[in-house]
């Protein structure tokens, strides 16, 4: 009995052994990059853009895989369910990450058990748009004008339960006033109706805005950040109009695995922030409407408690449920 006994000790610490080397020897393979939206979109540029970055600051490849779909769960999901080792990691947004767990009872992972936070890396603000030849020059003629609408006023949306859904939720109870939300399976389906004055307004994110505006096929009457954007100067806040509880914006960070051994997310975390800082990663992260954070690991996870209580709030209001 006894040697037997001796062998499973020694096979027990080389087990040990090699879990403790390979910690210490990361990263020594490529790092798969998780995000839930196509190609070409807005989450996709961030991720590629630090991936790039990344890469160079770890000394290995980070393979962007996009796993489109369920506004950003499936991705979600099959990060909070990979091997907690570090070589897989999720670019994840407020969306899946905050909102989804309370529209969805039957969500299958829990963001704060689940899921090992990094960095919050950017955040972009959203701007109240309305067809470019509406009758609507400002935010006061636009709530005056849903107030006097004997109907609810129609509101596009990229999808249920998303920032912009829950965004015009939180307008329509600012300005007083009730609002017919009409989900659009795509970005570009929604972009339509905006254009084509399907719809009386909704919320998009400032990069969209600009290009839209600018092309004049929009008109943007207010913006949901703390302070004017540059791409938008003329655009006040809704502050400045005097609606100070219009405030959210879109954020994305990164996570691992939980359980993912906190010198590799210290590793990852300092890798991230750093690729944050590179001229051409700031460049082209704030041309395409970005605000760089890059937060230290604590502030991300104090970021997904409060996110998670303002729109758990949002949604009991609303009583809006997917299942």
């Amino acid at each position: 009995m006894k040697p037997r006994f001796n062998l499973k000790m020694m096979a027990a610490m080389c087990m040990l052994a090699a879990s403790a080397t390979a910690a210490a020897a990361f990263p020594d393979q490529p790092v798969r990059l998780t995000v839930g939206f196509p190609a070409g979109t807005g989450p996709d540029i961030v991720a590629r853009t630090v991936g790039e970055a990344l890469s160079k600051e770890l000394g290995q490849p980070v393979v962007v895989e996009n796993k489109a779909g369920a506004g950003g769960q499936i991705a979600a999901h099959s990060v909070a369910n990979a091997t907690p080792n570090g070589y897989t990691i999720l670019l994840g947004e407020v969306g899946s990450i905050s909102i989804s767990p309370e529209t969805t009872s039957e969500l299958s992972y829990k963001p704060l058990r689940d899921l090992a936070p990094i960095t919050e890396a950017v955040r972009a603000d959203f701007v109240l748009v309305t067809p470019v030849d509406s009758p609507y020059k400002d935010l006061k003629s636009f709530v005056q004008a849903a107030n006097s609408h004997s109907d609810s006023f129609n509101f596009a949306t990229f999808g249920a339960g998303t920032p912009g859904h829950f965004g015009a939720e939180l307008l329509a109870e600012a300005g007083k006033f009730k609002i017919e939300p009409v989900h659009y399976r795509s970005t570009g389906d929604a972009v339509t109706a905006i254009v084509s004055g399907q719809v009386h307004g909704a919320f998009i994110t400032t990069a969209m805005a600009s290009t839209q505006i600018s092309g004049g096929k929009m008109k943007g009457l207010a913006i949901t950040g703390a302070q004017r954007n540059k791409m938008l100067p003329d655009i006040p806040t809704f502050a400045e109009e005097g609606m100070d509880g219009v405030k959210f914006g879109a954020w994305f960070a990164f996570f691992a695995p939980a359980g993912t051994p906190d010198d590799v997310l210290e590793t990852l975390n300092k890798g991230i922030v750093a690729a944050l800082k590179q001229d051409q990663v700031r460049t082209t992260l704030e041309n395409a409407g970005f605000g760089i954070v890059g937060s230290s690991r604590q502030q991300l996870a104090d970021l997904i408690v409060s996110e998670q209580k303002i729109w758990s709030g949002v949604v009991k209001k609303t009583g809006f449920k997917i299942n």
